[in-house]
């Protein structure tokens, strides 16, 4: 009977160290590892919370946008007939000629896309 009240405190202890039976070490890696995330979380929500959100582009600067695309491309294709003009190499001229019918139609996109705002 003595052995039984000497044992029962140390089974207790003993089960009660383990967590359910569980080795102590991997209990307090995983105890650990939950801080850790949990500590990490609180840490991305505290973030977000003090990140102002991005302002909406205003119609406005949409359409500045726009009219800056337009300016390159107007320009793009002023070089690229220029290039026609002068150069003699079939690889410039090659090139000059993508640069002109790529531009030229992109340009007629963006002049669309303006008018319809």
């Amino acid at each position: 009977m003595r052995l039984a009240l000497i044992a029962l405190p140390a089974l207790a202890l003993a089960l009660s160290a383990c967590d359910g039976g569980g080795d102590p070490v991997q209990q307090a890696l995983r105890d650990a590892s939950a801080e850790r995330h949990a500590a990490a979380l609180k840490t991305t929500e505290e973030q977000q919370r003090q990140t102002p959100a991005p302002a909406p582009v205003a119609p406005s600067a949409d359409l500045a946008l726009a009219s800056a695309l337009i300016a390159d491309h107007e320009a793009a294709i002023a070089t690229a007939r220029s290039v026609l003009d002068q150069s003699q190499d079939p690889d410039l001229r090659r090139l000059a000629q993508t640069t002109l019918d790529t531009h030229t139609t992109e340009l007629a996109e963006l002049r669309a896309w303006q008018a319809g705002r």
